[in-house]
């Protein structure tokens, strides 16, 4: 039977790539930095292979390989050969994009958001953890011309040093990437909060050369939730709710902060944090500054706060329902994108232990009636005008 969705592209607003065990030391000198390169070996105390950089542990090779695998998270496959080749392999996972109706996928990495704390803080090497960047993004540029197009690279950056930072912006963006990854919680790393003018180089350069900036959950030290005597897989889920709603936090530091006053056209994305609580956070934000006086006290702000969120942030949704429909209803849909975080745990992708339907599957039954031009903004014409592409 024909469905709504046959002639209506998707992009995906927040997929991972799963590195592979030699992105690293394919890429650097180990003469030079010995075992400090981040490199992957089997663990005898965990019975898993693992990412270690230096003799530090990061995580599971195959942590984030949640895509068809057979066991509830977070239990995940011991070894990344285990895990489905179509969760890490960028050939083999055109096939699944091709099955869910995925015409492109922007692409997160893994240990460059869910790690950078850790081996900026092992090895008291700045050279070294600049390299790691670079290797990253020069991989990433490898990895999406198996399908250019349909795989939409954004860079990471040395964030702790904004001359090397302007300079990675400037080579990446030249080597074909479409957006910036950002940390959000700078406590994590002992730097200057979002909104002090600290990163006021950084906001500008990218505002020059069009480049969104993305904030992804989880960036930094991940807060733990729940306790061990509750249960791995509750605890599991406690953690991964509330990390939905740390975003809420950045949103009203760009607004409050007044970083959206002052780089009128820069664009910012809150990624993996559903939109549902969106309208909520945005009227209690206009409540307050009228409430507080803010407004009479800062007349530099033009606009509502609501309306600095319209003209610059986006959201990202996936599993959502209803919420996600009143805040479509509520906010328009000019700045909502439609995800899948593939290939997580939480990831839109059914399975034996999950609760996902696919992509379309979801859509076609939770969001086909909206007016035809709202599904293709949020399916993919926003994506599109955000992040440049030509999907022809």
């Amino acid at each position: 039977m024909a469905s709504t969705l046959d002639d209506i592209k998707i992009i995906d607003a927040d997929t991972h790539i799963v590195e592979p065990l030699d992105l690293w030391t394919s890429r650097m000198s180990t003469k030079k930095w010995g075992d400090l390169v981040p490199h992957a070996k089997w663990d005898e105390e965990t019975q898993e292979e693992l990412w270690y950089f230096g003799g530090s542990k990061l995580y599971a090779t195959g942590l984030a390989c949640g895509a068809g695998w057979h066991e509830f998270p977070p239990d995940h496959p011991h070894k990344l050969a285990d895990a489905d080749p179509r969760d890490y392999d960028p050939v083999r996972r055109l096939e699944r994009m091709d099955e869910f109706g995925i015409t492109a996928q922007v692409l997160y990495p893994n240990i460059g958001i869910f790690a950078a704390n850790r081996y900026l803080e092992t090895s008291g090497e700045p050279q070294l953890v600049l390299e790691c960047v670079q290797a990253y993004n020069d991989f990433l540029i490898d990895w999406q011309s198996v399908a250019p197009g349909r795989y939409i690279p954004l860079m990471t950056v040395p964030f702790w040093d904004l001359e090397a930072t302007a300079k990675e912006i400037k080579r990446s963006a030249e080597a074909g990437h479409k957006g910036i990854v950002f940390p959000a919680r700078m406590d994590d790393f002992g730097l200057p909060q979002l909104s002090d003018s600290h990163w006021d180089p950084i906001w500008a350069q990218a505002q020059e050369m069009e480049l969104s900036i993305n904030f992804h959950i989880g960036s930094g030290n991940i807060p733990l939730f729940g306790t061990d005597n509750v249960g791995k897989h509750l605890s599991y889920a406690w953690t991964g709710t509330m990390l939905f709603m740390l975003n809420s936090a950045h949103i009203t530091s760009l607004i409050f902060g007044g970083i959206c006053q002052r780089f009128p056209k820069l664009q910012f994305v809150s990624v993996e944090s559903g939109v549902g609580w969106i309208p909520f956070l945005l009227e209690s934000m206009d409540w307050q500054w009228h409430n507080t006086g803010a407004a009479k006290e800062h007349p530099e702000f033009d606009l509502l706060p609501s309306e600095y969120f319209a003209r610059q942030i986006y959201g990202c949704f996936w599993y959502e329902t209803a919420p996600a429909r009143a805040a479509i209803d509520q906010l328009g849909s000019d700045h909502i994108l439609f995800e899948t975080d593939f290939p997580h745990p939480t990831g839109m992708t059914p399975g034996p232990a999950s609760a996902a339907t696919t992509p379309r599957e979801h859509i076609e039954r939770h969001f086909a009636d909206l007016p035809r031009e709202d599904l293709e903004k949020v399916l993919y014409k926003n994506a599109t005008r955000l992040y440049h592409l030509d999907l022809d």
